[in-house]
């Protein structure tokens, strides 16, 4: 266990002066879910155990030796024509005793025209992002498993291109006994390698994340409470210049107000488990419903989201519908493949452990 605490302390560290505590920071797209289970627990989710190997992506203690040769494949619908896929494949060295996971998350923003700053048509381009990750996890005991992941990130917006270095950290607590998880992860330590354009570099999207999860005993449900950005208390965007201009009101602060800031933090998410087979997740997250809603009016759904998943022996089914703007939804359908199970790779691929 002493290394479990050892290398996370070291990572943290290293890599820790090149996030960003506050403002903006670059390759904001690290932040949306790669997986629909992932996207109907609320977008934020570290600690719900499961076999999909697409959650343990964005947290690598999750990552199991019972994912070992499934991969993940996920196509997503956004707004605009926008496209992302993701996919994810799992191995277990019995040698090494260790689990390892390649993916890869891909954004398309479609074509585009390229203009001069007096609106001369120049061309078109193919904006993208994408990155790269290779994840490593072990487990100590019975009850605890810790990892963490290296990412290499890629942007491409024509002339301006930009790329950089990060790494997660997590280490996660299961009692299969009592039905009980609990992780903390620290998200994208790291740095800009290249920069948009010559000058000051920009802050990753740090994130310190911590969640709990604990399914009923007796039962068909289990729920997920998520508190991310620990490392920063007050985390709203507050657009003076846009509110003036649109007549909406300051924020105040009232104790409601106060409570506000809080509750931002958290993601909150149920699941409901229909026999063997079928599985049903819920999630609101309070961050985004407030940053969508226009003034202090609602707006529609949004921080809303829902995933169904079709878990069968060989092969996982989902499909998840999360809310960013009023009678509008994103979209993601992903596939998971117990790969050994199909063409005899190992044995090993049998559900253990837990």
């Amino acid at each position: 266990m002493r290394s479990a605490i050892i290398i996370p302390g070291l990572l943290l560290t290293t890599l820790v002066h090149g996030q960003t505590l506050g403002g903006n920071s670059v390759f904001n797209f690290l932040k949306l879910p790669n997986t629909p289970q992932l996207t109907g627990l609320g977008g934020v989710n570290v600690s719900q155990t499961s076999n999909d190997v697409g959650m343990a992506f964005t947290n690598p203690a999750l990552l199991t030796a019972g994912m070992h040769t499934q991969m993940n494949a996920v196509f997503n619908s956004m707004y605009a024509g926008i496209t992302t896929y993701h996919l994810s494949l799992a191995y277990h060295s019995a040698q090494l005793n260790t689990n390892f996971l390649w993916g890869l998350h891909y954004f398309s923003y479609g074509d585009l025209q390229q203009t001069d700053a007096t609106g001369n048509i120049l061309g078109s381009l193919k904006p993208t992002d994408w990155v790269m990750q290779v994840s490593a996890s072990r487990s100590y005991l019975q009850k605890w498993n810790y990892g963490a992941a290296f990412k290499f990130i890629n942007s491409n917006y024509g002339q301006y291109r930009s790329n950089g270095i990060a790494a997660d950290v997590g280490v996660l607590f299961h009692d299969s006994v009592k039905l009980f998880s609990a992780s903390v992860v620290a998200k994208n330590m790291g740095f800009q390698l290249k920069k948009y354009t010559d000058g000051n570099g920009e802050d990753l999207p740090f994130d310190l994340v911590a969640g709990i999860s604990k399914r009923l005993q007796h039962a068909p449900f289990g729920f997920s409470i998520t508190a991310h950005h620990l490392h920063q208390f007050d985390i709203r965007y507050n657009d003076t210049t846009f509110n003036n201009d649109n007549g909406f009101e300051p924020a105040n602060n009232n104790s409601n107000f106060t409570f506000d800031k809080i509750f931002r933090h958290f993601v909150i998410a149920t699941q409901i488990y229909i026999g063997d087979y079928l599985e049903v997740s819920l999630g609101y997250n309070h961050l985004r419903r407030q940053e969508l809603n226009i003034g202090n009016s609602g707006n529609g759904l949004n921080g809303f989201s829902l995933e169904v998943g079709a878990l069968f022996k060989k092969i996982q089914i989902r499909y998840a519908r999360a809310y960013y703007q009023n009678n509008t939804a994103y979209n993601q359908f992903g596939l998971n493949l117990a790969l050994n199970k199909y063409f005899g790779l190992s044995k090993f691929g049998e559900k253990i452990g837990w």
